[in-house]
């Protein structure tokens, strides 16, 4: 089963959205990544044996052919797919008395985090629309100097990495000399403390490709000193889009940091796109011809290896949008899904909806 992309994605959720039950038997579980399938496979055993006790005759047989159905295509994995597995199964037939088993087995473009079983009268699609929602992610640092905790800011959804202590002392006993002596070692821990977020934050989020920005948050003169010190790497630095004033640097200091941070995120893609645009539109307009926005153009130009971003509108059509994707990975092209939300946008929607930045000119 190949892993699915957004678009492929977003065509199926609004498939099943479609399906309703006149009792509940529509069946959906979500296998998170890493969960061990067999131990599903067990539990879905357990759940013929309640199966048998629904009162009613056709919900029933329609949930106990579902978990049959779905058991079977179990036992075709021998592990969890690497971005876990949702499958969606239940008698769809809008004919009272027929019936039209169908099932989706279905991973994933991002990795589920959820478990889950659940029987209703819909299928239950609010986390693969949450993945349809996150285009990009953003990293996050609250810290003072006493500890640190990294985390991630996908969608909506806080997940923590790492979170470290420094081992400062913060109590000052000694007077005179000894409180200067203190002092020095203080600011030595402290800065080590500092190098070693850095270290981390390096780690984790230097090669991630979706790392839109990074928010870092903490008492006025911590955030300030590491940032200002410059600890963090180039690169890193270069993503940082605000520091904001937080007490605390534990998980909840995460969560008040994106909270108090709504306004740059809410800027972000909007932002993202129009830089995009701008650069495709200046491209156009040059004399080089460096990039193309005909269907054809572009075909001609992925033979050719040329293009280095294809660019689709969201109100292009959805079977052409998912064909030119699959050509853009031929060629390792970047693709990019925009909204007709700016004048850029809009513009770009009416030319042709599709265009292309090369790489070079053909």
């Amino acid at each position: 089963m190949a892993k699915m992309n957004k678009e492929e994605l977003e065509e199926l959720v609004e498939e099943l959205e479609q399906y309703r039950a006149r009792a509940t038997e529509l069946i959906t579980i979500y296998i998170p990544a890493g969960q061990n399938i067999y131990t599903v496979a067990d539990q879905l055993d357990a759940e013929k044996s309640t199966a048998k006790n629904i009162k009613s005759t056709s919900t029933r047989k329609n949930v106990g052919n579902a978990l049959d159905k779905i058991t079977r295509i179990l036992k075709d994995y021998k592990k969890t797919p690497e971005n876990g597995l949702a499958i969606f199964c239940g008698n769809v037939s809008t004919i009272e008395g027929q019936d039209d088993l169908q099932i989706w087995g279905i991973e994933p473009p991002m990795p589920l985090k959820v478990r889950m079983y659940r029987c209703d009268k819909e299928f239950i699609l609010e986390p693969l629309k949450e993945m349809l929602a996150v285009k990009e992610v953003f990293g996050l640092l609250v810290m003072d100097r006493k500890e640190a905790t990294i985390g991630l800011l996908e969608g909506k959804r806080i997940e923590v990495f790492q979170k470290m202590s420094s081992g400062v002392p913060s109590k000052i006993r000694a007077g005179g000399q000894s409180s200067q002596r203190f002092h020095r070692i203080t600011e030595g821990l402290t800065k080590e403390f500092y190098k070693r977020i850095s270290n981390e934050m390096k780690k984790i989020f230097f090669e991630m490709p979706k790392l839109k920005g990074i928010l870092i948050g903490g008492p006025i003169p911590t955030k300030d000193e590491f940032l200002d010190g410059q600890y963090l790497p180039t690169k890193l630095r270069d993503l940082v889009l605000g520091r904001k004033d937080i007490g605390d640097s534990d998980e909840s200091g995460l969560k008040e940091l994106v909270e108090k941070s709504q306004d740059i995120l809410a800027n972000q893609e909007i932002v993202y796109e129009k830089k995009l645009l701008e650069k495709f539109f200046e491209k156009l307009g040059n004399k080089e011809q460096m990039s193309v926005y005909k269907e054809e153009d572009i075909k001609k130009a992925i033979e050719y290896g040329a293009v280095g971003t294809l660019i689709v509108s969201k109100n292009y059509e959805r079977r052409k949008m998912a064909e030119f994707k699959k050509l853009a990975e031929k060629v390792s092209a970047k693709f990019e899904v925009v909204s007709a939300d700016t004048s850029e946008g809009d513009q770009f929607s009416k030319l042709s909806g599709i265009g292309a930045i090369l790489r070079f000119r053909i």
